[in-house]
Parts: C-alpha cells; structure tokens; sequence
C-alpha cells in the first residue's frame, strides 16, 4: 500500500467530538493526530464567579461522569478552606463516586468497546455469531442486563445524592445526606444484586475470584462470562498487541478518605513506582489552539486561539509530567496500587491490559463499595459548615473512571480568579508538546493495521476505544 492520509472521525459511541488525522505507509500508521475539535470554555465561565459556584457548573462539563467533577470541586474548595470533611461524609461521598466510576466502566465495555467486534469484517470468526447475540447494538442482549443492572445500582446515588447526573449532594464539608439505617439495608440489596450481576453475567464466577488473577496468560485464558468471551476474542486477534502503551502510568487516588484513598496515588515509569509530585507538571499548547506559554495548572490559563493558528491541531492542552507523558486510566490506578494483574497487562499496555484493567476493577471496587457501606455510621456526623475564604487557593484531585482528574481553583475578593481542570481524557489525548512527542493516543497507535479500502480501520477504533475517550471533558 502507498503512503497515504486519512482523517477517521467523528467517531461514533464516543462522548463528545474525535477526529483522528492518519499518515499511513505499508498498510500501517505511521503517525496520527489527534484533534478534540469542539470548545466548551467550562474554565472561563467559572471566571468572577463565587467560589461554590463550581459545585453547580463542573458537573455539567459532562453528564457521565458529573460525580467525578463535582468530588474534585468539592475537595478543591476544602483545601482553599484548609478543612476535611467528617470522616462518614467523605465514605459517603466516595461511595457515590465509585457507583459512578463502576457504572461507567460497565457502560464502556457493554455499549462503547464490544459492539465493535460484532461488525460484518469479522464475519466467520468462530466466536463472531455469539458476539453478535451479546453485543450488537441497541439489540445485544448483554446490553440490555448492562443497562438494567447499572439503572439499579444508580439507585444508590438517587438515595445518597437525590439525582443523578448533577448532583450537588458532595460538598466541601461533606455530603447533604445522613443516610438511615434503612438506607443502609437499601443500598446493601441494590450492591448485592450488582453483585450478582458481576458474578452471573461478566465473570460466570465470583468476585474474588477474578479479582485474584495474577497474570495476562490467566486473564487470556478466563473462559466464563462475558470477561471469557473477551478474552477468547482478543487471543484470536492479537489484542494484546495493539496499541501498546509507552509504560508510564499515572494515579491521583481514587476514592479518598481521611484515611487516604481507597486506591493509592502514585506514578509509574516503566518498573519505577514514585509517589505522586506534580510539581514537573505542565499543559504543553504547542499544538493547542490556546494562546500564552505552557505553565502549572495552579498558575495557568486558558485563552482560546479563535484564529487556530496552522502549527495546533486541536482545542486539548499537553499535559506533561517532568516533560514526559503518562497514561491514566483504571489500568493505571491498578498498576499504581500493585495488584499483579494489572502489573502484568502493563509490559504491554495494550488494549488488553486497559480493557482489562477496566473489569478488574469492576470487581475491585465491588468489594471496596461493600466495605465503604459497611463503614458507615447513621449516627455519625456527615457534614461540617464551612466558610470559604476571601482570598486562597485549593486542588481537588480525584480519579475518574478513566483516570486523573484535577481541578485547581485561586479566590481572590471573594471570586474565582483562576480555575483550571485537567481531565483524563487530556492526558490520553494530548497533543504533540513543544519537543514533538505524541501523546498516548497518538503513541499508541503507530504500527496499527489498515487494511486495504478501510477509511475507518477496525484496529484504530479498537485501540481508541480502549482508552475510553471522554472529549467533552478534555475540551471544558
């Protein structure tokens, strides 16, 4: 095949607008680009607004994961406070969350990633009919249990959170509800029958049993539920192989309490594990219609270029770390932690390794969800009052489903300055910075198969969506 360019977007079953530009050579990508082509200017809004105001205007940046923005928000005005919620408030509150973060994954895997396998290109695989029956869209029966079952674990934030998505039930002081003990007894039902959707439908087996898989070759050889007919789909293609991460993963913590997060922070350079030290991170603009040099979060702005000068590409930042990129993800959070599987998808970080951190997860976060519920007190206090000062600043740092997510917030005379977010979907995203260097996505898919007459090539959507992009949030 001659050298030849394609442009691959707007992707379908994405969360916002993706135009991917391919330089292909020999059947392969040679280098892609990758443009978040949409502004939304979420930072400049919050300017000259109240302080709490960011508890209502962050979640609607995106409607999938507004707990996740609103944790964030909430923690970045208790540490400009100097305050920490009530410790039940912050159970609560990171219950809410991982509800969330397991609705999304469970979303990803059943409606984003599997349908693309049940496309007529992989008519005659042994496995493709059964596929189909599973996971075509809108009719794949694994699709309406997946949406049945995360309507009734949702039930939890409608308990918890009176709504949802938007809710404002996670503030700087805590949470707005004090959940009875009846609620305690609803909201065990409703994780007890996730769990048996866990058991029933994703893994054919129990929990904990999943979650003690130590290795690839034991995740690729699991043959029972719907994790078993993944894994018999990516032996048969070579998954593992695509879209191969550069080894560095990062995590913000995930769930925090006044205890720490349930899931540790830290980050991964290829074998190295380092606590957490934002202090080397930058947003890049090299090749980001945004105008003004790279700079800190804490110290940074975003002034949109409306001339989209020729040398950008897209409306999403760089974010660096020490000048060298990091993927983020549940993969990443796993890797940080140290559980051995996720370790072990990492030597090749594919789409393997990030489909499969996801649903390790699934069942790490059921269990983590079971004791959080148990470690809740109804006679506790679950919110303090909290005065915001005048002048300050704050971060809220949280994961989302797909990875680090902060937000960095400067008060001054009673009014937001400053805000600036950093999604993870900026991480995964990110354009070339000032030296060239790709982002993950644009890493990740060098090498990737074209076949011959493709315009949207299967391989690249596979290893796109194995990052499980949210633009809606890169471009806030």
């Amino acid at each position: 095949m001659s050298e030849t360019q394609l442009l691959v977007g707007p992707f379908n079953r994405v969360e916002g607008d993706l135009e991917i530009r391919l330089d292909v050579a020999e059947g392969r990508v040679a280098s892609a680009f990758v443009n978040s082509p949409l502004f939304r200017g979420f930072e400049r809004m919050l300017l000259g607004k109240g302080p709490r105001d960011a508890l209502t205007i962050t979640p609607r940046i995106c409607g999938i994961c507004s707990i996740s923005q609103s944790a964030a928000a909430a923690r970045a005005l208790a540490d400009a406070a100097g305050v920490m919620p009530p410790p039940d408030g912050a159970r609560v509150a990171a219950l809410l969350h991982a509800v969330e973060n397991v609705s999304d994954h469970l979303v990803h895997f059943n409606l984003f990633f599997m349908p693309d396998f049940a496309r007529i290109g992989y008519q005659g695989r042994a496995w493709h009919d059964q596929v189909v029956r599973r996971f075509t869209a809108i009719e794949g029966s694994a699709l309406r249990q997946a949406t049945e079952a995360r309507a009734q674990l949702l039930h939890i934030v409608g308990m918890l959170g009176g709504k949802w998505p938007h809710t404002l039930a996670i503030q700087p002081g805590g949470v707005t509800r004090a959940p009875s003990a009846r609620d305690k007894v609803r909201i065990g039902a409703s994780l007890r029958a996730f769990r048996r959707y866990l058991e029933d439908t994703v893994f054919g087996a129990g929990v904990e049993e999943f979650a003690a898989l130590s290795s690839e070759e034991a995740f690729l050889n699991w043959d029972r539920g719907d994790a078993g007919l993944f894994a018999t789909v990516a032996r048969d293609l070579g998954l593992a192989d695509y879209g191969c991460g550069q080894g560095r993963y990062l995590s913000f913590g995930a769930y925090p309490t006044n205890d720490g997060p349930l899931f540790a922070s830290g980050q991964w350079d290829n074998g190295v594990l380092s606590p957490l030290d934002l202090t080397g991170m930058v947003e890049d603009h090299s090749h980001a219609w945004v105008l003004g040099e790279g700079a800190h979060p804490e110290r940074g702005e975003t002034l949109p270029d409306e001339d989209m000068r020729e040398d950008a590409y897209s409306w999403c930042k760089a974010p660096r770390l020490n000048g060298q990129v990091f993927e983020t993800g549940a993969l990443a959070r796993q890797v940080v932690v140290g559980h051995p599987l996720a370790r072990d998808l990492a030597r090749r970080g594919g789409v393997v390794g990030r489909v499969g951190g996801r649903l390790l997860e699934l069942a790490l976060t059921q269990i983590e969800m079971e004791r959080l519920l148990a470690d809740i007190h109804p006679e506790a206090r679950f919110m303090d009052r909290v005065e915001l000062p005048r002048e300050g600043e704050g971060v809220g740092l949280v994961e989302a489903a797909r990875g680090a997510l902060g937000h960095w917030i400067r008060i001054e005379g009673g009014v937001i300055s400053s805000y600036q977010i950093v999604a993870p979907t900026t991480w995964n995203f990110s354009p070339r910075d000032a030296g060239g260097v790709a982002g993950p996505v644009e890493a990740a898919l060098v090498g990737a198969v074209v076949q011959e007459g493709e315009d949207t090539p299967l391989s690249v959507q596979h290893i796109v969506r194995s990052f499980d992009p949210c633009m809606v949030c890169t471009v806030h």
